[in-house]
């Protein structure tokens, strides 16, 4: 049996803006998918951050990243978490990115000039995206 959300205009006609409250049923489903941590801890999980090196690199090299190259970089990650890395290089176009995998957070980024005779160490993966 499905059960309708209820609205709180429905509970205090008048008094309030509608807005949608979900019955225990729906929370006790969601808590089964999710065991264990805090809200934070799941939506930490899911983000892509940029630390404060990365986002001055970015800036510094005219790096912008659109909604489908954040896509492609976060399933990259996905596909890196999978194999259980920690540090893996990304690949894409003409831009590299360092990215600490259990964190989601982008170390650095270099453009394709930056990426000439360089050596990349402390990595244990790479992610070509085409």
């Amino acid at each position: 049996m499905m059960s309708n959300p209820i609205t709180i205009g429905q509970l205090y006609p008048g008094k309030m803006q509608p807005a949608v409250v979900q019955r225990d049923r729906h929370n006790a489903a969601n808590s089964k998918l999710h065991p264990s941590g805090t809200f934070k801890e799941l939506l930490d999980e899911k983000l892509l951050k940029f630390s404060n090196h990365a986002a001055k690199r970015l800036e510094q090299r005219g790096i912008e990243l659109k909604g489908d190259q954040l896509a492609q970089i976060h399933s990259a990650i996905e596909k890196a978490a999978a194999k259980g890395s920690k540090e893996s290089l990304i690949l894409m176009n003409d831009m590299a990115l360092i990215v600490n995998i259990p964190n989601r957070t982008v170390v650095t980024a270099m453009d394709n000039q930056s990426m000439k005779d360089n050596v990349f160490t402390q990595i244990d993966s790479a992610v070509i995206i085409s």
